[in-house]
Order: C-alpha cells, then structure tokens, then sequence
C-alpha cells in the first residue's frame, strides 16, 4: 500500500512539474516556434527535393543515351559497275552485275557512351550543390528577421508585467493608507478631502492595472500569431539570460551567403576549365536497313552494326572559356565588395548598440540610488503626514515619485536586456 502512494506522489510531482514547465516561456522559445511555424521555413524541404532531383540527373550524364532513328533516301545517280565491268574482256559480265539501289532505308538504334568527361558531370553536381546550401542559408537570412518582430512583442510583454507589478504594490499601499485613514475619519480625526485624494490615486492606479492588461493581451496575441503557438496571460515570459561581457563575433547568415556564394563561383570555374579538356566516348549502332550498313553491292534488307570509340576535344574556343572565367572572376569581386560593406554597417551597428548598452547600465546605477533616495523621502513623507505636517496630497505627490522611480528603474533593465539581446542578433550569436 505504501508503494503505491509513493508511486502516486512520483507522478503527481512530475505530472506537476511538467504542468509548471509548460506554463512559461523563453525568448529562445519563441524564436525555435517561430521559425518551425513560418511557412517559408518548409523552402528547406523543397530545395533539397529540387536538389536531389538535380543531383541524379546529373549523375545519368554517365549513362549511355539511346536514340531510334529511321530514315529513307533516294538518289537520283547511282554508281553502275557494269558500265565499267561491260569494258573488260569478259563475255556477259555486265549482266552479272546489277547497278546499285536508288533508294536507301534505315532503322537504328544508337548507343553513346561517355568514358571521360574531363570533369563535366562531378564539377556541375558541386554547382549545384552549392546552390542548394546557398538556398537553405538564404532561407535562415528570411527567417532571422522573425528575431525583430519577436523582441518587440516578447519586451513589451515583460515590461507590462513589470510596470504592472509595481502598480499593484502601490495599490496595496493605498488600500492600507485608506483604510488607516477611514478609521481616523470615524473618529472625527481626519476629513473627508484626504480620503477622497487618495481614493482617487486609487482609481487611477486600477485603470493603469486595467490598460496594462489590455494591452498585454494584444501583444500576447501577437505573438501567438508570430510563433504559431497560443499563449495566455497566465504564461510567464522568462527574462532571457545575457553575459556579462558581451564580446563581438560576426555569425550572420547574410555573411555565410556571401562566403557560401563565392564557393560556387570557385565551382563554376571548375566547371569551365572542364570544357577545355578532352572527352572520350563510345558509341554503338544496330540497324536493319537496305542497304544494309555501308555494304551498297546487296540490296536487301538485312541487319547490321556499328562499333566504335571517338575523342573530342575542342582546343581553341575562340578565348570563351577565359571570358566567362574572367566574368566569375568579377562576380567574387563584386561579392568580396558587398560582404565588407555589409561588415562595416554591421560594426556600425555594434558599437552604437555598445553605447546604448553603456549608457542604460550608467542609468540603472543612478536608478538605484535615486530609489533608496526616494523611498526614504516617502517614509519622511509619510511621518510628516500622520503628524499633520503636510497634507494629503503632498504625500501622495512623494509617493509617486517613489513609484515612478521604480517603474524607470525596470523601463531600463527591461531595455537593458533588449539592447543586449539586439546585440546578439547584430552579430549572429544564439541566445540562451
């Protein structure tokens, strides 16, 4: 029996665990939904089918071709042997030979086999190859812009919760100062005015709570709609982790489509030193023709065939080959240019993001002395008010500064965070 409860409470804690985990979500999160939800992230699948399609044909460049071919000639002069045999001293012999058919039938079936190709068939596959990567990288570059959507949306909801969290403590502080305050009232202690200033900071402060709400919502909406995954109000949204010490690293997809791009060009020179080189094929033909093959003296329908190998090998091309790897030549050049322009925005990027990310950090120091500052200001305040030194609305006016104080304090933790993780996207780390 006691197994059994123990069995019981292992599943309920994991069961409960399980239900924990799924109630929150991370920035990461969000990013991996949003790329498996997207529908240009299925183009992977179809440019590896349209790949692999490419790839075998290619690779039947090896297997022979099989042509039919049929064909009926007439010629109107033929040679006739027994003009020149009628000459020879032979009695009869120009009755023995007959003059060659004026008409000519043929049906073939050709055979071509390639033996060497000079490269042709393995340099074409590596093109293509690199096309296909090309494709795949360029599907990630499409993807990586989902990253900006998903700050903005993941950002505004923490800073909400944030904002709403503070708003809340403070309206806790109010519900107990009212509260205080009525009971003073009852006993002639207090007027009315007090009261009513405070409860109208109240009512202010829910209507705040009621806006963040509302808005949290839409955004949740939102992203749910970015990362094809539905996400509630009882979802928590984790603060994404950061290192301390951000270092620069450029991972950028764009920057591998560019080295990615390059690599097949170096293919496609391959590709065209191929044709200068020699090939070798085979070839085969059976037929059955009248006459039969090059065999004119027997008109008859018959079968023949033909065998044979050849050599082909164009050695002057008129300088087309050198042209056209002149051309890719200036294409990489042209690629090696974009790539450092690319580069240099991007570490443009950087450093501004740096000093932005330099600037919220000297803002959240002055933000914290400014909150130890202010929260000894409202407990001087609130003294002052309980003696009768100053009136309701003066401490409530010191009260708000607290809170504002605080609510700036996380606006730029919250931005610090952003600014830290746009740096990452600037330079094409992965977030934890």
């Amino acid at each position: 029996m006691n197994r059994y409860l123990l069995l019981a409470f292992i599943l309920i804690v994991l069961g409960w665990g399980k239900l924990n985990a799924q109630n929150s979500i991370t920035l990461k999160e969000c990013y991996d939904k949003a790329y498996a939800s997207a529908p240009i992230s299925a183009d992977k699948e179809i440019y590896n089918q349209i790949w692999q399609v490419k790839d075998k044909n290619l690779s039947k460049g090896w297997l022979p071709t099989l042509d039919a071919n049929g064909s009926f000639v007439y010629n109107s002069s033929v040679m006739d042997l027994s003009e020149v045999m009628g000459s020879l001293p032979i009695p009869e012999i120009s009755n023995l030979i007959k003059p060659l058919p004026n008409e000519q039938y043929k049906i073939t079936l050709d055979i071509n086999q390639t033996i060497y190709d000079g490269g042709s068939v393995k340099s074409a596959k590596a093109v293509e190859r690199a096309e296909h990567i090309i494709n795949e990288k360029q599907t990630e570059v499409d993807l990586y812009k989902l990253r900006s959507q998903i700050n903005t949306y993941y950002f505004s909801v923490l800073l909400i919760d944030r904002q709403k969290g503070l708003l809340q403590n403070h309206l806790e502080i109010i519900d107990k100062r009212i509260a205080s305050l009525s009971s003073a009232h009852e006993s002639g202690m207090l007027l009315q005015s007090d009261i009513d200033v405070l409860t109208c900071e109240k009512i202010k402060i829910e209507q705040q709570v009621a806006e963040n709400t509302m808005q949290k919502d839409l955004l949740l909406k939102l992203l749910s709609s970015l990362i094809g995954v539905d996400i509630d109000s009882s979802t928590e949204i984790l603060m994404p982790e950061t290192e301390a010490e951000l270092s620069v690293e450029m991972l950028r997809p764009e920057l591998q489509v560019f080295d990615l791009r390059k690599e097949q060009l170096n293919a496609s020179i391959k590709l065209l030193e191929s044709k200068k080189r020699p090939k070798a094929f085979g070839f085969a033909t059976v037929g059955y023709g009248n006459p039969p093959g090059s065999n004119f003296f027997k008109d008859e329908f018959a079968l023949f065939y033909i065998v044979g190998a050849g050599v082909k090998w164009n050695i002057f091309d008129w300088n087309k080959v050198r042209n056209d790897k002149q051309i890719v030549l200036l294409q990489q050049k042209m690629i090696e240019s974009r790539k450092t322009d690319l580069t240099d925005n991007l570490e443009r990027l950087i450093d501004a993001k740096s000093t932005e990310i330099l600037n919220l950090e000297s803002l959240i120091v002055a933000d914290r002395q400014l909150i130890e500052l202010r929260r000894r200001i409202s407990l001087t305040a609130e003294s002052q008010y309980k003696n009768g030194a100053i009136t309701a609305t003066e401490y409530l006016n010191e009260l708000n500064s607290e809170k504002q104080t605080l609510i700036n304090h996380e606006i730029h933790s919250i931005n610090l965070a952003k600014a830290k993780i746009e740096f990452y996207n600037i330079c094409g780390k992965e977030i934890i």
